[in-house]
């Protein structure tokens, strides 16, 4: 710790990531030795994180994420199609398709931005919020991938491409955000095309690594 930072907050930070990593939960006494300190330091940074929602405890005593945590999350969409914006629009401008930043929540991919070209007559109408499985889109299957090889894009990885299998029936081009702690992610395209150009994959995976900048 140094003179600039709270020995406090910075535990009070610690319980909350060790409850996310922690399927069933954690008592007082686990908390207490994972951060090695007594535990009527975990009771009072307990007391205060229930005070603001962000963690419960069951009746058995375990301290659990709480749904306050939800909803500081919800305020991270903003920030993220923020950040995304620049990189999406110059993608959708430059294939002439509309351009989407998606995140997983929960099991499902959820589109958080989406940039559609103003030059075109007709493009894919996408809109932000929508959800699906992600094993059904282009979105999706490249998050799933890079599941297999966390924190580094494979050569052989590329691009994941799906023809007249989107929801609307277009084709798409994504490629998975990689690098980031905490976020799983794609940046994608959907097109009309049914066979989607040789091009675009390559500019899809430079959109996705602009996008990881910005967001670091």
């Amino acid at each position: 710790m140094t003179a600039e930072t709270s020995q406090t907050l910075d535990r009070g930070v610690r319980v909350l990531k060790l409850l996310a990593d922690s399927e069933r939960g954690l008592t007082v006494t686990e908390l207490a030795a994972r951060l090695a300190v007594n535990r009527t330091v975990v009771y009072r940074l307990l007391a205060t994180l229930e005070q603001h929602g962000l963690v419960r405890r069951d009746i058995g005593g375990r301290a659990r994420v709480g749904l306050g945590v939800l909803r500081l999350a919800h305020r991270v969409h903003p920030l993220l199609r923020e950040a995304a914006l620049p990189a999406l629009r110059s993608l959708a401008e430059d294939l002439g398709a509309t351009a989407h930043l998606t995140l997983v929540d929960g099991n499902e991919a959820l589109a958080v931005a989406v940039v559609e070209p103003t030059w075109t007559d007709f493009h894919v109408a996408y809109r932000t919020g929508l959800r699906h499985p992600l094993s059904e889109s282009a979105a999706g299957r490249a998050i799933l991938e890079a599941r297999s090889f966390p924190g580094q894009r494979r050569p052989e990885q590329g691009c994941v491409i799906t023809r007249a299998e989107e929801q609307s029936g277009a084709s798409g081009a994504a490629a998975a955000l990689i690098g980031l702690s905490g976020i799983e992610g794609s940046v994608g395209v959907v097109m009309l095309n049914g066979l989607v150009p040789e091009r675009v994959g390559p500019r899809v995976i430079e959109a996705a690594t602009e996008v990881a900048d910005a967001l670091r």
